[in-house]
């Protein structure tokens, strides 16, 4: 829920993201090999965590001993895909390939020491594998930067810390943190000074700027906030940051969770993304005539236009769980607000909209919850503006009532289906990722569907 995000134009990483494409498409050499190890040696790493993740967004990763980090480099590392997760992959279907961008190198001395964490993009059979989450952002920046566009992202990462009592029940990890009104309240920060400061300490010592760290709306909710960056390079500091947001909690006990919503009453929380595209190192949002008042260019029109042109559809990309259409849908919280959109609408610095420009310079997409996968997210997302502005779409005043979001996760799937840019996004490396994602989505809802809950047993086992 921070106010304001950095502005300042973001420092470039050493590869850019089409740069990244590019390295995913091809077979790294000997000079990789020698660039991930002479950069594990030199900050001491003894282990190396082969890090991608599958649609859902679940981490995997192997544990890579420095003495083999020539061949995690050079050659990759294997997994059994259909174990890993939605991959796309049957069990008698070849190993997927994990190949490290060394680029994404991140030592973690903070977790263990000796520890450091490379992205990999997985790869079957030697091509880039379609299903794999970073390759589909790949191919969607390189799309955006045939067209002379580069995207830039900035994540609000929003996470409660949890424990489960004797009984299983799951409650707040700080039994003092319950004001009917937490936000920001210094008492409740201060008490997870620890948590909170060995995340800052991290995200700062990587060089990713930490600004902020704030006590949410719900009773154990919190939020840590970075510099925004290229869009590959923000995807994989998300999925890092909850990582090592998850690991640090447990070495206190605790446990932290990027559910959507894990307490009815309370708000939930969200993986809003600031977006932005530029060309040449220049940002091309801001203006200084534009007449609707909000200091945007017509690119950025257009962009927002093709967003909420395609908001059904993109819900079940950004908010893919059963759980996530309880925090789309809430009416209300303990604190009075749910600051989730229902609406897809855009507007100046105002947290009801789907889509809320704070300034001229980005715009936030706020219909996304903990449970996105970052890279899919940023993907579709592209997609979705850059039709806008291929199609000059114009998304009409700003607060103009628009669609309805969906109300479940079925509802947001057959959104999807019938959005051929969200799918299309999926599909970027390849035909059927789209299709298979749904079916995925579909299954998950029908699973929850068949699920006898708490909340039938209260209201029906005596009713008739």
């Amino acid at each position: 829920m921070t106010l304001d995000a950095v502005t300042a134009p973001p420092v470039r990483p050493a590869a850019s993201s089409t740069d990244g494409l590019r390295a995913a498409t091809a077979r790294p050499d000997e000079s990789a090999g020698s660039a991930l190890g002479a950069l594990a040696r030199r900050d001491g790493v003894e282990f190396i965590l082969a890090v991608f993740v599958d649609l859902t967004g679940k981490p995997c990763a192997k544990l890579v001993p420095i003495e083999a980090v020539e061949e995690l480099a050079t050659d990759g590392v294997g997994f059994a895909g259909y174990a890993a997760g939605a991959l796309g992959q049957q069990p008698s279907d070849p190993d997927v390939v994990a190949r490290p961008d060394v680029s994404s190198y991140t030592p973690l001395p903070f977790v263990q020491p000796g520890l450091a964490l490379v992205h990999c993009d997985p790869y079957v059979s030697g091509e880039p594998w379609p299903y794999a989450p970073r390759v589909i952002l790949k191919s969607m920046l390189n799309r955006a930067a045939e067209k002379g566009l580069d995207l830039f992202v900035g994540a609000e990462v929003e996470y409660f810390l949890v424990h489960r009592d004797a009984a299983g029940a799951l409650g707040v990890a700080d039994p003092r943190d319950t004001a009917q009104r937490p936000c920001y309240d210094a008492r409740d920060l201060t008490r997870m000074y620890d948590h909170l400061t060995a995340v800052s300490r991290a995200m700062n010592a990587l060089g990713w700027g930490n600004y902020a760290n704030d006590h949410e709306d719900g009773n154990g909710q919190f939020e840590q906030n970075f510099a925004y960056a290229d869009a590959l390079t923000t995807a994989d500091r998300v999925t890092t940051l909850r990582y090592l947001i998850s690991v640090l909690a447990e070495q206190r006990g605790m446990t932290a969770t990027f559910m959507p919503k894990p307490f009815t009453d309370r708000t939930g929380s969200g993986l809003h993304l600031h977006l932005s595209l530029w060309r040449d190192g220049a940002p091309l949002f801001p203006a200084a005539d534009d007449a609707r008042g909000l200091g945007l260019s017509p690119l950025a029109y257009a962009f927002i236009a093709g967003i909420l042109d395609h908001a059904c559809g993109l819900q079940a990309v950004i908010g893919p769980t059963v759980n996530s259409y309880k925090r789309t849908g809430a009416t209300s919280t303990r604190s009075g607000a749910t600051w989730s959109p229902r609406r897809a609408t855009y507007g100046g610095n105002d947290r009801t909209h789907f889509l809320r420009v704070p300034d001229g310079n980005r715009v936030e997409l706020r219909g996304g919850d903990g449970s996105a996968n970052p890279y899919l997210a940023a993907a579709a997302a592209l997609a979705a503006g850059l039709d806008g502005i291929e199609r000059d779409l114009d998304p009409g005043d700003s607060g103009e009532t628009g669609p309805v979001l969906p109300s479940t996760l079925l509802h947001a799937v057959e959104a999807l289906e019938a959005d051929p840019v969200v799918t299309g996004a999926l599909d970027a490396v390849g035909p059927g990722v789209g299709e298979y994602f749904a079916n995925l989505k579909r299954d998950e809802f029908f699973d929850w569907h068949g699920t006898v809950t708490p909340w039938e047993v209260d209201h029906y086992v005596t009713a008739f």
